[in-house]
């Protein structure tokens, strides 16, 4: 099994590159980690060109993609 930690670091750039991409990290889905894909807003994939999906895994890894809205700062 490949380590995710290492999977996510070596395609977060490509992953930030994305449409809508915010954030990347690693996260759990039905009991197993995954690599999270945060997005402002989730589009059918029939909007999107084929290199701008989110691969359903990366190397092994299965990927999430969850929304979360417009991302901002947070003032103290």
């Amino acid at each position: 099994m490949n380590n995710i930690e290492a999977v996510k670091q070596k395609h977060e750039d490509q992953l930030m590159g994305l449409p809508n991409v915010t954030g990347v990290g690693i996260g759990e889905k039905e009991g197993k980690p995954v690599i999270k894909v945060f997005v402002e807003r989730k589009v059918p994939e029939s909007e999107l060109q084929p290199q701008e999906i989110v691969p359903k895994s990366i190397e092994g890894c299965e990927t999430d993609v969850e929304e979360i809205g417009i991302v901002t700062a947070q003032s103290q």
